[in-house]
């Protein structure tokens, strides 16, 4: 790891929410269209989602509830794992996942374009049934993993509810924890698409009209619950506090860090830059900056930045731009989401 360099950022105006953060992985997603003052968040906490739309400033928002479907069977309220942003070139996605299906909406969450629902009867009664890990891939896919440990691959028309299952991917044998995209410029052969599961292992994928599985890095007793995938780099979070970089065509490991003394719940990258974010369960939230250069091989990790969120365990952290210069962070139980920005 390099010598630390700091890079300070300062607490701004929270957003307050009508409910409050489920303890889970990655329980934050942020969009922020280009050119537009208005940023949208979403966290979730039992059988719905909150979706906030926000000036930059913080100082004007609106709220949406959205519930998890029920998916044919009112025994039971589902409960949502995750809301994320699906960003394609021809439209964007929010995308929820629970123990019942998958539920697509428009990017304002108005209106619902595809459900999907969990084939629940093919599972042992006392086997936990649900969906969890959301990404874009490809141009035109969207990647969702589930319980059983596949990866369902869903091809989403440029309009319309035509949304196919295309592909399902089958190298887990455990339950799907984080799903990321390349998000800088991939090396030939480094692959775009990124799965991780509850045992630690990862699976580098190559999208296309079929996905190919390109490497496979093996689980070492710990699980990763977060990814990311940069420049052809594998960020990836363990409950043991540790980050690993990795090569994402061979699988090699590049370097680590204990980063933090709990479970690592979050991980964001800034593709602009290389920052990337970790938020755990020690109540902090690190930046880090990421860099390798292509000419000599070297890859180096930096700390740049450390935020005690008091008292919180932390359980989303995301960039709010591109750059890395603004970041979010939500907590267990917490009703509101903490802003930071360059000061």
């Amino acid at each position: 790891m390099a010598a630390a360099d700091t890079e300070p950022y300062r607490r701004e105006k929270s957003i307050q929410l009508r409910s409050s953060s489920s303890g889970l992985y990655n329980n934050l997603s942020v969009l922020v269209p280009p050119g537009r003052p208005l940023a949208r968040l979403s966290t979730v906490h039992g059988a719905s989602a909150s979706v906030v739309s926000t000036t930059t400033d913080g100082l004007g928002s609106s709220h949406r509830q959205l519930p998890a479907r029920e998916g044919g069977t009112a025994l039971s309220t589902p409960v949502l794992t995750q809301a994320a942003w699906c960003v394609l070139p021809s439209r964007v996605l929010l995308v929820l996942t629970s123990q019942k299906g998958i539920q697509m909406y428009e990017a304002d969450g108005s209106i619902m374009v595809y459900w999907h629902a969990l084939d629940v009867a093919e599972h042992p009664p006392a086997e936990a049934v649900f969906a969890r890990g959301i990404a874009a891939a490809g141009g035109r896919f969207v990647c969702v993993g589930t319980s059983s440990g596949l990866v369902l691959v869903f091809d989403i028309p440029p309009r319309g509810t035509n949304v196919t299952v295309s592909q399902v991917l089958e190298q887990h044998r455990d339950a799907i924890t984080d799903i990321a995209a390349e998000l800088g410029r991939a090396p030939d052969g480094a692959g775009d698409l990124v799965t991780a599961d509850d045992a630690g292992t990862l699976c580098v994928w190559s999208s296309g009209e079929e996905f190919t599985l390109l490497s496979k890095i093996p689980a070492f007793g710990c699980t990763c619950s977060s990814v990311k995938l940069w420049n052809g780099l594998v960020a990836a979070g363990y409950g043991n506090g540790q980050i690993r970089l990795y090569e994402a065509a061979s699988g090699a490991l590049r370097a680590q860090v204990s980063a933090h003394a709990r479970w690592i719940y979050a991980l964001d990258l800034a593709p602009q830059t290389g920052k990337l974010l970790s938020g755990a369960e020690d109540s902090f939230v690190h930046v880090w900056k990421l860099s390798r250069n292509l000419d000599t091989d070297d890859v180096e990790i930096q700390h740049c930045h450390a935020e005690c969120v008091t008292d919180t365990q932390v359980c989303g952290a995301r960039f709010c731009d591109p750059e890395g210069n603004s970041f979010a962070v939500t907590g267990y139980d917490l009703s509101e989401i903490f802003r930071y920005g360059r000061a």
